[in-house]
């Protein structure tokens, strides 16, 4: 079945002009770049340069590009990749990272890509994010794709296989790479997982068989690891209340999160790219084995996410911590495990709930990369 893409497609050059105008009219779009510059001479300047953009390129080349170096500059440590090198400059691959800012991942990942002289990923986001009619316009100026939520069942399954299609149009036919999370929504405990339904809807386009038909996707894990997570606090909050209190995050929560990641301390930085999988899956005859292989390509995916994910002292701190031993005291100095005792006090000040486990839920988010690396390398 061939679809319109219209409703869930990113901007196309000949529309660039009229949604940046239409972005620049907005007065919370003018309050963002205020609280970004600062200044007003600042801010007309830079409205004056967004007139000037005709492509979509252009966008990304210049002002975005230059806006996410101010922002790693300012608020990081130092951004660095691993693997990247390795790719094909030529190819279009499909990028499954782990998820851990709702901005900054999909961001900084078309940040280097676009430094090592590849063409840029288009960004699958959810309509969740699209809180008002500013934000839809800049990420669709920024290749993003929607994916529809909050769906009857009936209309998710129609909505699931019309992205599996966009998908798989893209890389197969339109040579632009894809980036989507591993699972929906951002991974609030530091345990990163794949979601099989992901895999599930990617499959929901497939023509060929199984093994044929994920191939030609060109999977490519990312590990995003950030030093310091930038909304730990705030995962931690959505996390107990929504388990003691039954309370799910509003669209203030996400609005909240997405100014937090872009301008809180973030550390050093660090994407792996993993390498392309190949599956070699053999005929699925049931809907078990099909499953079966599925569930053995999301492992493979966190295997090389575990592998390739950049621990750092902060992560070693945790687990010492948790587990109550010193097996990875070579890893961090002592002013290190001060500081970092010190981010467990500002959590037990700042989660002001009444429950017991504040502290053990903060050392999780750092001390589960360590978790699940260790499964890996031990298996």
């Amino acid at each position: 079945m061939r679809y319109n893409f219209d409703d869930i497609r990113p901007y196309t050059d000949k529309e660039v002009r009229k949604k940046i105008r239409k972005m620049l009219k907005s007065p919370a779009f003018d309050k963002v770049l205020m609280h970004i510059f600062k200044v007003r001479p600042k801010v007309e300047i830079v409205k004056l340069q967004l007139r000037m953009v005709r492509s979509i390129k252009q966008l990304q080349g210049g002002f975005v590009y230059d806006l996410l170096r101010t922002v790693i500059n300012k608020t990081s440590d130092g951004l660095s990749s691993r693997g990247i090198e390795n790719l094909d400059k030529k190819k279009s691959y499909l990028f499954i990272s782990n998820h851990r800012d709702i901005i900054l991942d999909a961001a900084l990942l078309n940040y280097l890509i676009f430094e090592n002289g590849m063409n840029t990923t288009q960004i699958a986001i959810g309509d969740n994010l699209l809180l008002y009619e500013w934000i839809e316009h800049a990420v669709k100026l920024n290749r993003a794709f929607i994916i529809k939520r909050s769906l009857t069942p009936r209309e998710l399954m129609k909505a699931s296989k019309k992205v599996s299609q966009y998908i798989r149009k893209s890389i197969t036919e339109d040579n632009m790479s894809v980036w989507i999370a591993q699972r929906e929504g951002r991974t609030k405990d530091g345990f990163d997982q794949t979601q099989p339904s992901l895999l599930k809807m990617l499959n929901m386009s497939n023509k060929k068989s199984l093994a044929d038909g994920f191939n030609e996707l060109n999977i490519v894990p990312v590990s995003i690891s950030y030093e310091i997570e930038p909304c730990g606090l705030a995962k931690m909050k959505e996390l107990i209340k929504k388990e003691h209190y039954g309370q799910l995050k509003t669209s203030k929560d996400d609005l909240k999160s997405m100014s937090m990641g872009i301008f809180n301390p973030k550390g050093k930085m660090r994407f792996s790219f993993g390498t392309p999988i190949e599956v070699n899956f053999e005929e699925a005859k049931t809907t078990e084995q099909k499953n079966e292989y599925i569930q053995e390509l999301a492992s493979e995916i966190d295997r090389q996410i575990y592998t390739n994910f950049k621990l750092w002292p902060y992560n070693y701190i945790a687990y010492d911590l948790l587990t109550q031993e010193n097996e990875f005291r070579d890893k961090y100095n002592y002013e290190e495990k001060k500081n970092f005792e010190m981010m467990i006090q500002q959590a037990m000040i700042h989660i002001d709930f009444p429950i017991t486990d504040i502290q053990e839920r903060f050392l999780k988010i750092y001390a589960n990369p360590v978790i699940n690396k260790l499964k890996v390398t031990k298996k």
